[in-house]
This record gives C-alpha cells, sequence and structure tokens, in this order.
C-alpha cells in the first residue's frame, strides 16, 4: 500500500497541488490527507475515486495491480463497480472508464 500513497503525492505534485488544496476538495483535515499520502491509512475507492477525480486522471493511474498495491484488490473491487454499472444500465463517466 505504500508505493500508492507515494504515486499520489507525486501525482500531486506534478499538479503543483498542495496538501491542503487536497484535503479541502476532499473535505478533509490536511493532516488526515497527509496520512493518506503517509500510507497510514487504508486506501478504499471512495478515497482512490475522489482523489483521482481531483487530479483528472483514471484511478487505476493511482494505485494498479502492476504497482503492487495491495495485491491489485483495489484494482479489482474498482473493475466489478464499473463492470456492476454497465450490467445494470447505470451511467459510467467516460474519465473512469
Amino acid at each position: 500500500m505504500k508505493f500508492c500513497g507515494e504515486n499520489i503525492r507525486k501525482i500531486r505534485r506534478n499538479n503543483d497541488y498542495t496538501q491542503e488544496y487536497m484535503a479541502f476538495e476532499m473535505g478533509i483535515s490536511q493532516k488526515s490527507y497527509s496520512d493518506i499520502e503517509n500510507s497510514k491509512v487504508r486506501i478504499n475507492l471512495e478515497i482512490l475515486t475522489k482523489i483521482s477525480a481531483i487530479l483528472n486522471i483514471k484511478p487505476s493511474e493511482i494505485c494498479s495491480i502492476s504497482d503492487q498495491c495491495g495485491g491489485g484488490h483495489y484494482e479489482r473491487k474498482y473493475n466489478d463497480l464499473v463492470e456492476f454499472m454497465k450490467k445494470n444500465d447505470i451511467s459510467v463517466p467516460e474519465d473512469l472508464l
């Protein structure tokens, strides 16, 4: 899981966003956001989706199977969710595909 936090930090910095900005956009404290980047909390699908939306990237660009992030657990969960949405005729935003 450590790599995911490091990857988030790298992408955030490449976008010239501060931790404070990311925390504000997510509706959490800067300390809570810092804990995400420092891998002190588990990154769930909700967090992954919020961060990817703010950074304007796909969740898989943050944490993918090839990144060895939790053995691909979140990638599978994400793919399962997208597949569920498609099967149930729920609109999937283009940027999440």
